[in-house]
């Protein structure tokens, strides 16, 4: 009897050992953008598709396990030598499943533009794909950190990533509640003479805002492209840009005809900001936060620096 007992017992074992086994390979999540998404039971090679995720990727202590990334990532220390670079605004399938990655860490940029998922032909494959869109505030970065980090089972590590912004962001968010009298700002993203900026339900308005000043064009959503006569007529105080691919951003804003007026430029407050904290939604953005509030409110901030 007691054998039976024993072998009966031992039978439940392999089989609840066997049906974690197949829970695990089988385990489905949602994405960030909320799709069903496969997570792979071992990985051991990444592809990363946008500068944010690489960044949040790395940060992990994935950088070893990334065997392909985007060519905007090409700057971002800590990665491989001689990574494999791909542009994603039209990738090649079959180059990218002869790498045979476990996963694929995607952006909603990679669909823009496009029909269909371009990458269903890698999904096709048996390979999964999590997509992660641009998050549309600083909460939704943390978010995004803490799914990359549960796919990629570096929980502990993407906590204290999160824990480490959020104490930075309070720091500087407490400074910027006490300051009385915002100060109007404009941001620039694209430069003339197609203008580009961006209005409330992004990260970069709730950034501007959270270290005491005030978005000019807060009354809008999204990302935008307003006229040069709409900027003039709103009088920033100050003017913030992160284009870095002109020779003299600041000196090009300084001398469009027409703005001499504008307070900002009157009184010599246009900066340029780093382009890649302040574009990319990853734990950067931290930096960007600081340097920020420096220029917009730096009697306020002087004692961070």
């Amino acid at each position: 009897m007691k054998k039976r007992i024993l072998t009966l017992i031992t039978t439940l074992l392999v089989v609840m050992l066997a049906m974690a086994g197949c829970s695990q390979k089988e385990k489905l999540v949602k994405d960030r953008e909320g799709n069903d998404f496969k997570v792979p039971k071992k990985i051991n090679r990444i592809v990363s598709t946008a500068p944010s995720n690489t960044e949040i990727l790395v940060e992990l202590g994935l950088a070893d396990k990334l065997v392909a990334v985007d060519k905007y990532s090409a700057d971002i220390p800590g990665l491989p030598k001689n990574i494999k670079l791909i542009d994603f605004s039209n990738p090649d399938p079959e180059a990218i499943v002869s790498l045979n990655p476990d996963m694929i860490i995607a952006s909603g940029h990679n669909k823009t533009g496009k029909s269909e998922d371009p990458f269903k032909v890698v999904k096709d494959a048996g390979i999964s794909v999590a997509y992660i869109p641009s998050s549309d505030s600083i909460k939704g970065i943390y978010d995004d950190i803490m799914f990359i980090s549960d796919i990629t089972g570096t929980q502990d590590k993407g906590k204290k990533i999160v824990d480490n912004m959020k104490a930075q962001v309070e720091e500087v968010e407490k400074i910027g509640k006490s300051i009385k009298g915002k100060k109007k700002v404009y941001f620039e993203i694209g430069p003339a003479p197609n203008l580009y900026s961006f209005g409330n339900k992004t990260f970069l308005n709730e950034m501007i805002e959270l270290v005491g000043g005030e978005n000019i064009f807060k009354d809008q959503d999204g990302w935008i492209s307003p006229s040069a006569e709409s900027i003039i007529e709103k009088n920033p105080d100050v003017i913030i840009t992160n284009v870095n691919y002109v020779p003299d951003a600041v000196k090009e804003i300084k001398n469009r005809e027409g703005w001499q007026n504008i307070a900002a430029i009157k009184n010599g407050q246009v900066y340029l900001v780093d382009a890649n904290t302040t574009s990319r939604p990853s734990q950067n953005i931290t930096k960007a936060l600081k340097q920020m509030a420096e220029y917009i409110n730096p009697d306020a901030y002087a004692k961070q620096k």
